[in-house]
């Protein structure tokens, strides 16, 4: 039986790349990978800040090829994949336009499969892939309808390569946050709920206060190193709770 040890955690030398990493969740995650040693490669349509870095749209497979093509000259290889990218707007069903909708489809899901397919030649026997989904990938959310399918589309898909990968030795995961605080969510909380209440239950899980970013990257930190080398095809609920409430809400 293998002994673990506090290095088991750290990420030393290893190659990440992480999307959508200019700020919020994606932003921390490429901090504490460089924390814990890794060479981090990032991308987003703003302007990201990382040992390498590239200002790009995920959704534009000539861009996402050039991403890929320096990560290769630059290292060889890719040690994990953080699929962080993804974006939404509020409305009802029948207000999203079949354009609003093709957008929330590339935004949330082919460019995941895209950049996956592109970087997966790079990745090696022990290799990470961290899916980023959301609560809506496990919960009905209206006025988020197609973003919520796509989440949930992303969250099978982690589970099926998780076994067609596992004979390569790469783990698949994934990470749905909820109730973390971060600038491309503002004010959507507050359009979710069908009518003011004396108290917020979207806003307060049952630990009974929001998370940070940070809460989010830990969990991708642990997803990524060898404290999860028999962990793939799951998902970690980095929410405080609400999963697991389901209807129950802390007053």
């Amino acid at each position: 039986m293998a002994a673990v040890s506090p290095d088991a955690i750290l990420l030393t030398d290893r190659v990440a790349v992480v999307t959508g990493a200019a700020r919020g969740i994606g932003l921390a995650i490429a901090e504490a990978f460089a924390a814990f040693g890794a060479h981090v490669a990032v991308c987003d349509r703003d302007r990201p800040h990382a040992e390498l870095a590239m200002t790009l749209d995920v959704r534009d497979h000539v861009a996402v090829e050039i991403f890929a093509q320096a990560v290769r000259e630059r290292w060889g290889r890719v040690d994990v994949l953080v699929n962080n990218a993804g974006g939404t707007f509020h409305a009802a069903f029948t207000d999203t336009s079949p354009r609003g909708e093709q957008i929330l489809i590339e935004e949330n899901f082919t460019q995941v499969t895209g950049m996956t397919r592109r970087l997966l030649p790079m990745m090696r026997p022990g290799a990470s892939i961290i899916n980023v989904t959301s609560s809506e990938a496990h919960q009905a959310a209206p006025g988020f309808a197609v973003y919520a399918a796509m989440k949930a589309a992303l969250e099978s898909l982690t589970k099926t390569l998780a076994l067609e990968l596992a004979p390569r030795g790469i783990r698949v995961n994934a990470i749905a946050p909820d109730a973390v605080q971060t600038e491309g969510e503002s004010g959507v909380r507050e359009r979710m709920l069908a009518r003011p209440l004396p108290y917020d239950p979207v806003r307060v899980p049952p630990l009974g206060h929001l998370g940070t970013p940070g809460d989010a990257a830990g969990a991708a930190v642990f997803l990524a190193s060898d404290l999860a080398r028999f962990v793939t095809g799951t998902t970690l609920h980095v929410d405080g709770g609400i999963h697991a409430a389901g209807g129950w809400r802390r007053t």
